[in-house]
């Protein structure tokens, strides 16, 4: 591959989300605060909303590892689970041995056994819940009776629910409202903006082992930003590409059309132009595209 080209320890643009690649852009920095004050402060539930791609996973794992001893996590990825699964499926996160067939009260009964005995060791439980927009809303109801379990003086049961905007949707029906109403932390994790993206990429090859001056061209940069609107899953996906086009041509530099390759084999025509206002002076200034967009 392209890495002792490059002087690259390893491939920087993973979209496996390693969290040694977090990058501390103010969005995801103050959403990282938002969550690491109000798991301290011992709130009931905590939701972080992001569009795919904008590292919701990423934040959610540096989050854990960032939590002290006195934290337990729990991380149920895949939340589109029955209530009942999903209590197994926090059982086994919380290592609890259960008898076969185990039912529903021995089982809410064992959970609540196993947070008091946490507690007792003044252990935090933090539940993290990713792709929390797929949780069917008896599930939420059950979460949100789960946060009811408390000693005098705080919840044994902290919830964070990671979710795409539909979540949102779904915490305004009115069946759930008592759920919605707990939610007294809550951050939106946005797009990278333009100046981000340059310290982005800089940051995720200085990760990677490189030690030279510019490897993407600000041509490259400013294609990458337009092409991607800063989401980083295809900012990833995109200067992935495009370091493999400029190696396969023994180039030593990212430029303006490797991008601009990259984005053809990756995004289908209508997504080349991202609708974010931030790109669109930027297209404004590519005569060829702006065509594009017009037609």
């Amino acid at each position: 591959m392209y890495t002792t080209h490059f002087g690259l320890r390893e491939m920087p643009f993973s979209i496996t989300p390693d969290t040694s690649f977090f990058f501390t852009s103010p969005h995801s920095q103050e959403a990282l605060n938002t969550l690491l004050v109000a798991a301290k402060n011992g709130e009931g539930f905590i939701k972080i909303i992001g569009e795919v791609g904008t590292g919701k996973t990423l934040l959610c794992r540096k989050f854990m590892a960032t939590l002290g001893d006195d934290f337990v996590t729990a991380y149920i990825p895949n939340p589109y689970l029955e209530p009942r699964t999903l209590m197994l499926a926090l059982a086994d996160e919380l290592e609890i041995t259960l008898e076969k067939d185990v039912d529903q009260h021995r089982l809410l009964k064992s959970i609540t056994h196993r947070l008091l005995g946490l507690a007792a060791q003044n252990k935090r439980v933090v539940l993290c819940l990713d792709e929390a927009q797929a949780i069917p809303v008896e599930s939420l109801e059950a979460l949100r009776l789960l946060t009811n379990l408390e000693t005098q003086k705080r919840k044994l049961l902290q919830i964070v629910l990671f979710g795409q905007p539909e979540l949102n949707r779904h915490l305004e029906l009115d069946s759930i409202r008592q759920l919605a109403q707990r939610i007294t932390f809550h951050h939106h994790l946005g797009p990278l903006s333009r100046d981000d993206l340059d310290y982005y990429l800089a940051h995720r090859l200085r990760i990677a082992g490189f030690s030279g001056s510019r490897l993407f061209s600000r041509g490259a940069v400013g294609k990458l930003y337009a092409a991607s609107g800063g989401i980083p899953r295809l900012v990833n996906i995109l200067a992935h590409k495009a370091l493999m086009l400029s190696f396969g041509q023994g180039k030593q530099q990212v430029s303006r059309r490797h991008v601009a390759d990259a984005a053809k084999d990756t995004l289908p025509a209508r997504r080349r132009v991202w609708p974010w206002l931030a790109a669109a002076s930027l297209l404004a200034a590519a005569g060829g595209l702006t065509w594009a967009l017009v037609k």
